[in-house]
């Protein structure tokens, strides 16, 4: 029986409330490190600070202490969509690392 979602994002060191409440069911390989996050449906959570992120129905990433990394499946907008690519924790604080990646040719 593995823990609520909630529980393993505290013992990570990260915020219980990343993930939409309806976000209950997913996998944690603890030697890997990778979290896979099911959520029922697409769907958007505004924040305080009146930011944005979408949540595709599977959203992946790593899990270390203080960060979820190389994240897949979550977006966030600044004027357009763009790829939310890691979160970390410092104290109280949440960072979101997000951008796009620029293809040389």
């Amino acid at each position: 029986m593995q823990k609520p979602l909630p529980e393993l994002l505290k013992d990570y060191d990260l915020a219980v409330g990343i993930f939409p409440r309806d976000a209950t069911n997913y996998e944690f390989n603890e030697e890997t490190g990778k979290l896979t996050v099911y959520i029922p449906s697409i769907c958007e959570v505004g924040y305080k600070d009146s930011s944005v992120l979408r949540f595709s129905t599977t959203v992946t990433g790593y899990l270390e202490k203080g960060k979820l990394a190389d994240i897949d499946g979550m977006k966030t907008k600044v004027m357009i969509w763009v790829k939310v690519s890691c979160i970390s924790a410092d104290g109280g604080k949440l960072h979101f690392t997000a951008g796009m990646k620029k293809n040389q040719e």
